[in-house]
């Protein structure tokens, strides 16, 4: 068996397609050294497992803007039981089904080609919350209209591209202080975590009460009083406890034992429990509701065509110019520290960061596949694309070229096919997945700097607001604006004072200067100013020669001449929390 799959890693290493992506032996001037045809099949398979979930969480989630589908009953304003709406609403769930496994597939396949990087792209966790909660609102109740927002996103991917060519968007990732950076993630954790506790798409075990903003629940919807659930009922609900048991503690157990595709497991298993319609945890009640959807779920395996959300942007800006300006600036800024930072923190996770520039190889190829996603997606009906995190799993397995983020996007592609099934998770099945994945974003809470205040303030208020505003926008406009406030504050009173009095702990203060490391320009700009005919092509990064310059080469195949080593295994998430954070190298590490 050993000497089979050697026999594989090696034809295909020797092939054009093995050269194309630098594999070990394929005789590349930057071969990235380790890499195996088969290591690459399996870390993309690692990270579709790792991230299928976002099918089903994704689609539940915009499926509370309410989407194309509108409401005209007087009696009941957000139609809660209006049939032909519901109805609408299970056609739209579909619609966004088939709309994020294609957009996975393209954006991930695209990433692999085109920029050689193991990083899967999909709608992001977040931004799709932000998209539904704070610019849409629940079933159209917020202050920009479903169609108005998707012109707002297509136009951000656009703007985002001119940013990725000029080198903006690296500029901008790297400036904004890192204390802000973790906290912002810590912030987006808690709120989806708050997410997957209620019961639009959770498990229910939380509700707003007229005195407390948030109030425990759990009891059938059928028996809340005032959107309330009465003291005898709480907790009462039975598809409370199968969330929490199968979709929770079995899903931390897997995880405890590093069992690949634990979320999506536990997804499966209380999805499963779910779909017997003679239960009281079923899924498919004896309603015209359920029993449209009961029909879907029959066919198994099917294509659903994109009915509601293919290309329904309103571009009559005119009508409501300045909501429409919100919810632009708003995505582009929230996109700049979610998507950016991503694929940043991924890159260095794989070693393909020159610690001399602090830039990675092929990035303003990456950052442009990254954004035309953006847009695309948009068509198709979704919140904006980003890369995800998830893709670590796979960089864990060994995944350093685009082979891994192609293996993945084939698999998405595959999984288009089997709408039905995805269709039919409820949100009940998924609402422990937004919790535990919370739970995963926040552990680079202690990597924050809490020794000096001027950090350790702003960045709590980042990750403070966020949830309890409901906002992801909020959050790093109150982080920003304190960090810019305590810190110039200090900075006057110290230069008054002809720096006898200054904070303290200044000494563990965080350096940050709007000059980063490698300047603003990319890559492909450099080699142009010195010269390079080609100069779309990678130079050699080599952070440890001080006579490097854009026009020099070296066909040493070492980790440090462009060829990048495999990541250490089963350290895949404190290597990456650390790579978030503190900048460290987790190759050098080992």
């Amino acid at each position: 068996m050993k000497n089979w799959a050697a026999s594989i890693n090696h034809a295909v290493a020797n092939s054009f397609f093995g050269y194309r992506f630098r594999l070990e032996g394929s005789g590349h001037r930057y071969e990235r050294k380790g890499t195996r045809f088969l290591t690459e099949v399996r870390a993309g398979l690692t990270t579709f497992f790792a991230m299928a979930y976002i099918i089903s969480v994704n689609s539940t989630i915009l499926t509370e803007s309410g989407g194309t589908c509108v409401c005209n009953d007087p009696v009941d304003p957000k139609c809660m039981e209006n049939t032909e709406y519901n109805l609408c609403l299970n056609s739209l769930r579909r619609d966004f089904i088939t709309g994020t496994a294609a957009m996975a597939a393209l954006a991930s396949f695209c990433m692999g080609l085109f920029a050689n990087m193991p990083i899967a792209l999909a709608p992001g966790m977040g931004l799709n919350a932000y998209f539904t909660y704070n610019v849409v609102g629940v079933r159209g109740s917020g202050t920009v209209p479903y169609r108005l927002a998707l012109t707002a996103v297509f136009i951000e991917g656009f703007v985002f591209v001119g940013l990725s060519v000029c080198g903006m968007r690296q500029w901008l990732a790297r400036a904004i202080p890192r204390s802000i950076k973790l906290a912002s993630g810590v912030g987006i954790g808690l709120y989806l975590s708050l997410i997957g506790l209620t019961y639009s798409a959770g498990i229910g075990a939380i509700t707003g009460d007229s005195s407390t903003p948030i109030t425990l629940a759990g009891c059938l919807e059928s028996e809340m009083v005032d959107g309330v659930c009465p003291s005898g009922a709480k907790m009462r609900n039975p598809t409370l406890w199968i969330g929490i048991f199968c979709g929770g503690v079995f899903t931390c157990i897997l995880l405890m034992y590093r069992v690949k595709g634990a979320i999506i497991a536990g997804i499966l298993l209380v999805s499963i429990i779910s779909w017997p319609r003679p239960t009281n945890v079923t899924y498919f009640p004896h309603d015209a509701k359920g029993n449209d959807s009961f029909d879907f779920f029959k066919k198994v395996v099917t294509f659903h065509p994109i009915q509601k959300t293919l290309a329904v942007q309103d571009w009559d800006l005119g009508k409501a110019g300045g909501q429409f300006g919100l919810a632009f600036i708003t995505f582009l800024y929230v996109d700049i520290l979610d998507a950016t930072g991503t694929l940043y923190s991924m890159a260095r996770y794989c070693g393909a960061i020159d610690e001399r520039t602090q830039d990675f190889e092929g990035s303003a190829v990456a950052y442009v596949v990254d954004a035309v996603s953006i847009s695309i997606g948009s068509l198709l009906g979704l919140s904006p694309v980003t890369a995800f995190v998830e893709s670590g799993a796979g960089i864990a397995e060994g995944g350093a070229t685009g082979i891994t983020a192609m293996v993945t996007g084939l698999c998405f592609f595959i999984s288009i096919f089997f709408a039905p099934i995805f269709a039919s998770i409820p949100p009940w099945a998924t609402g422990c997945t937004l919790v535990l994945v919370g739970s995963m974003m926040t552990k680079v809470a202690s990597d924050i700097n809490w020794s000096y205040v001027g950090d350790a303030v702003p960045a709590f208020i980042t990750l403070a607001v966020m949830p309890f505003t409901y906002s992801i926008a909020y959050g790093l406009i109150a982080g920003i604006l304190s960090y810019v406030l305590l810190n110039t504050v200090a900075w006057l009173i110290e230069v008054a004072s002809g720096g006898r009095i200054v904070p303290h702990n200044k000494s563990m203060k965080e350096p940050w200067s709007y000059k980063v490391p490698g300047g603003i320009l990319p890559g492909w700009l450099v080699r142009m100013v010195h010269g390079k005919k080609d100069f779309w092509r990678e130079d050699v990064l080599d952070s440890d020669n001080p006579n490097y310059s854009p026009t020099t080469t070296n066909n040493t195949n070492t980790a440090e001449a462009g060829g990048y080593p495999l990541p250490p295994e089963n350290k895949g998430a404190e290597a990456l929390a650390r790579s978030t954070s503190d900048g460290s190298d987790p190759q050098k590490e080992k």
